[in-house]
Formats: structure tokens, sequence, C-alpha cells
């Protein structure tokens, strides 16, 4: 288990990467029919540059992946890091 754990916050449809009981990094979504179209990820500034957004889209990804569902990654970071990162590309589907 990772030292920052990712929670999908259902009620604000988005995934938050915790450090220190804060939200370090988060990535919002919608959710329709299985497919997970992944919108927009930000880290907060003061934690920038420390792998966060990375570990945020690896633990994403993971729990999509255990629920079954796939994913759009509308959001260019997303969509970069599913690219640098074969073994996540066939959870994508095209919309």
């Amino acid at each position: 288990m990772s030292e920052y754990p990712v929670r999908d916050n259902t009620a604000e449809h988005r995934f938050e990467l915790s450090v220190d009981g804060e939200v370090g990094a988060l990535a919002t979504y919608r959710l329709r029919d299985g497919v997970v179209n992944i919108l927009h990820t930000e880290t907060a500034p003061p934690m920038r540059g420390h792998g966060l957004a990375g570990e945020l889209a690896r633990q994403t990804l993971d729990q999509i992946r255990e629920r079954g569902d796939r994913v759009v990654p509308s959001c260019p970071f997303f969509a970069r890091w599913i690219e640098e990162h074969p073994a996540y590309q066939d959870l994508v589907v095209s919309r």
C-alpha cells in the first residue's frame, strides 16, 4: 500500500490522493455506464514536483480496473501517463 492513499470521493466526483490528511492531488471525473471519463488533474501547489500526480494516476487506474470499469482519459496528464505506462492501455475506450 502506498503511503499516499487514493480514495474515490463519489460525492465530489473525484479521486483524491491524501498527504497527511490533506488532499494533495485530485482527478475529477464523470462516470457513465461503467466508463470513467477523467476530466482534470491537479496537485496542490506546495506539493508539486514530488510525483503525486503519477501516484494518483496509478492508484486511480488500479481502482478502475478492480471495479471492472474502463476509462476515457480526457485529461491530458492522464492520457500521457497511460501512454507512458502500457500496462494500463487496455483500460482505455474512445468516445
